[in-house]
């Protein structure tokens, strides 16, 4: 497993219903370290999309990615998000720390779930701050 998780983000990733095969997005993945963890614990038949609305973050968890062929990551809000024509739908959606879903801005919010429903399969599940929502 990953060795430079925080002890917060180890307790998040741990509350998550991960196995192998599944297909998990990280909302706000900022360098990429719970999105690195939850590659290996999907292992090579699952997948992982990080995303960020930071350039930054982005080019940083890319640079630390380590080669993980089953891990990429995207700049883009979440309130703005769409799959890739010939991306498959998610089984699970996770975020830690994501301002627009703490309720403070409801329209934005309204929208980021309204895409992040679209991108999941029937049943699937959003986790925000270790605990499920949906």
């Amino acid at each position: 497993m990953v060795s430079d998780l925080s002890a917060r983000l180890s307790a998040i990733v741990d509350t998550l219903p991960l196995r192998p095969g599944l297909r998990v997005l990280e909302i706000g993945c900022g360098p990429g370290a719970a999105a690195r963890e939850v590659a290996a614990r999907v292992g090579p038949a699952g997948s992982v999309l990080g995303i960020d609305r930071s350039e930054r973050a982005v080019a940083s968890a890319q640079r630390a990615a380590g080669g993980l062929p089953n891990l990429i990551f995207r700049c883009v809000a979440v309130e703005q998000f769409d799959r890739a024509a010939d991306e498959p739908l998610f089984d699970l959606a996770f975020a830690v720390r994501v301002g627009v879903l703490d309720g403070r801005h409801p329209r934005q919010q309204a929208e980021a779930l309204r895409r992040i429903r679209a991108a999941l399969v029937p049943g699937g599940q959003l986790f925000v701050d270790g605990v499920r929502t949906g």
